[in-house]
């Protein structure tokens, strides 16, 4: 009799750990070497800003190889979907005819400033869309929605405003602290496109 209540005991034992340890294991994800936020996130289908709040990150480089990722609720029990590479021909230059070519004075900036909401002035969330590429600059210059190539960045749109962008001033939006530090200020070349 005691070794039933025992044998019974152990069993209960091992089928909820192995109950709860599974679901522990699919509310977690762990970042990979070479694996970029954004593409977890399209894979758990969520958004690099859930991700980034739910793990109380501030700045993206945080999420290194080895990074635990707590996934939403609405992700637990769910196998992630493995999307297939969308072959959507890249916009080049020669698409477009040059209006003008103008050389600028170009800083970058990242959507996980201090203080920045991520929403551009023309409504564009980049934390929702991490890799659109845009630029900040004077609207009396380069009016917003005019697309933009860009030297060392290629084509861009210009979505976005900022108190210090006047004249002949960008700014590159990029993904992340480093990269935007990296850039630098420099002066480049720039082809308005139409």
């Amino acid at each position: 009799m005691f070794q039933n209540k025992l044998l019974f005991s152990f069993a209960f034992f091992l089928v909820t750990t192995l109950f709860f340890t599974s679901a522990a294991i699919a509310a977690t994800h762990t970042v990979k070497k070479g694996e970029e936020l954004d593409e977890i996130a399209d894979r758990y289908d969520t958004s690099v800003y859930t991700l980034l709040e739910l793990n109380e990150v501030n700045d993206i480089e945080e999420v290194t190889e080895g990074f635990v990722l707590k996934l939403p609720d609405h992700i637990k029990n769910k196998v992630p979907v493995e999307k297939k590479e969308k072959k959507e021909k890249k916009e080049t230059i020669d698409d477009f005819e040059v209006v003008k070519t103008l050389t600028v004075e170009a800083s970058a900036f990242t959507a996980y400033c201090k203080g920045c909401s991520g929403k551009t002035a023309s409504g564009i969330d980049l934390k929702k869309n991490p890799d659109v590429k845009l630029i900040a600059v004077d609207p009396k210059v380069i009016p917003l929605g005019t697309k933009v190539w860009v030297e060392g960045y290629g084509i861009a749109v210009a979505g976005d405003t900022g108190g210090s962008i006047k004249g002949n001033r960008i700014d590159v939006y990029v993904k992340t602290k480093k990269i935007a530090l990296n850039w630098g200020r420099k002066n480049v070349e720039i082809k308005v496109l139409k």
